[in-house]
Formats: C-alpha cells, structure tokens, sequence
C-alpha cells in the first residue's frame, strides 16, 4: 500500500502593529519573543513589525519631555502621570527592561518608522527587527530624542543600517509610503490601539499579552495551518484510553 505524501509545511505570517512611543509595544515585543524562542516551529515563523502612530499630531523636530506631553494630552495631573510611569516601569523590569521615564522625550514617530522600513529594504526583516529594538531602547530606556535626525541616524546605524543611506533617506520622503500603508491596513483590519498581533490575518492578539497567550496564538495558528492528516486501513487494530483489547 503506497502512502500519500503530507504537505509541505506552511511558514506562519506574523504581523505586528506598534508604536516606538508605545511603552507596552515593548513590553509585548520581549513576551512574545520569549514564546518564539520556545516555540518548536519557529524557524517557520516570519515577523514582520508594521508601523502604528499612537499620536501622529505630535509636532515634527525635537521632542519634550514625556512627562508633559502626556499631561498635556490627557489633561492630567504630573504626579497622576508619574504614577502611571512607575507602574509601566515596573512591568517593564520584569521583562528585563529599564524604562526610564525621567529621560524619556516625545516626539513625532514618523521618520523612525520611515527607518525600520528602510532597514527591511536593504537588510530584511532581521535587520529591521535590531532597528526596531534599537529605537525603543534609545526612547525607553536611554532618553533619545528620536525627532532629531541626527540621533535616529546614530540608532539606526549601530543596528547595522547604512549611515549615509539612513541620512539620504531622511532627506526625502523614503518609506513614507509604506508607513501609510501600515496604518491603513491597520484602520482596515480594525486595529485601535497597539501592540497588535495578527498570524495569517485570520487569528488575533491584542495588547502586551503574557507570553503564555502568544504561545497560544503560535500554537493554534500552527495547527490551523499545518493540519495533521491520519492516514488509516479498515482492518487498523488500535488501543483506545484505559482499554486495549489483544
């Protein structure tokens, strides 16, 4: 009896919608990097990191502190805010993170997204992902100020982009379609806050979720995608739970 061949396998698409000035964009980074290096698929796993702008009306240029802008946006109480601050912060170390929110600076998040898609471009997703982390360490844990030029372009270049081709790129208007594109096909899957993650575009996972939760949304879409096919005769002789008949 000759056995049909099994399928190929189906590498998983990952999607991930965030915002560099998302604190918990980063924390849901690390939890679900955490399930991808247990995950025993994951070498046929694709990330790919889209952008997001929590507030796109942020001024273009150099940023202030976080700790007003956010008091300002909210319309809250400092000591309210540095409340907030401390609690992220706290959730943050657990992950192995130093948020430092004293440092940290606003600013538009624009030309930073431009960059992670200029790094996909010349150096594929590995290199957009070091790009990716590179900036959230700088804004959360180091206080860059990324709506200077001149700092995204020493960030990006220490995770491997070419410094002259990220300042060529900041010049012009390089990746600014794509970045649209991102939140478009985030307003069209009806995405309102961030992280974001989304397999096949077909299950979902929102919010900075434990890691447990994304190793279930690894798991599931696996076996969705990658069913497995029993392959059985009439005459199969088979033990059953707490029985086997000889």
């Amino acid at each position: 009896m000759s056995i049909p061949t099994l399928n190929a396998v189906r590498t998983l698409q990952v999607e991930v919608w965030s915002d560099i000035a998302c604190p918990w964009c980063y924390i849901g980074k690390r939890r679900f990097a955490a399930a991808l290096a247990d995950f025993p698929h994951r070498e046929h796993v694709e990330v790919t990191w889209r952008a997001y702008e929590l507030s796109p009306s942020t001024p273009v240029g150099p940023g202030i502190p976080e700790i007003d802008a956010l008091a300002r946006h909210k319309g809250i109480p400092r000591d309210q805010v540095t409340r907030m601050f401390a609690q992220v912060t706290a959730v943050a170390a657990g992950e192995g993170l130093a948020y430092n929110f004293d440092r940290a600076i606003a600013a538009n998040t624009f030309a930073a997204h431009r960059l992670v898609h200029l790094a996909r471009t010349t150096g594929g997703s590995e290199l957009a992902e070091r790009v990716l982390e590179g900036l959230f360490s700088a804004h959360f844990e180091h206080g860059a100020d990324l709506g200077d030029d001149d700092t995204l372009v020493r960030i990006v270049a220490a995770a491997g982009v070419d410094a002259e081709a990220a300042r060529t790129a900041l010049a012009g208007d390089a990746g600014a379609d794509e970045v649209r594109a991102d939140e478009d096909e985030a307003r069209a899957l009806g995405v309102t806050g961030v992280p974001f993650f989304v397999v096949d575009r077909r299950i979902a996972v929102s919010g900075a979720q434990p890691a447990d939760v994304f190793t279930q949304l690894l798991e599931t879409a696996w076996r969705d995608a990658n069913p497995v096919q029993v392959l059985a005769t009439a005459d199969g002789a088979a033990c059953v739970d707490d029985s086997c008949a000889i």
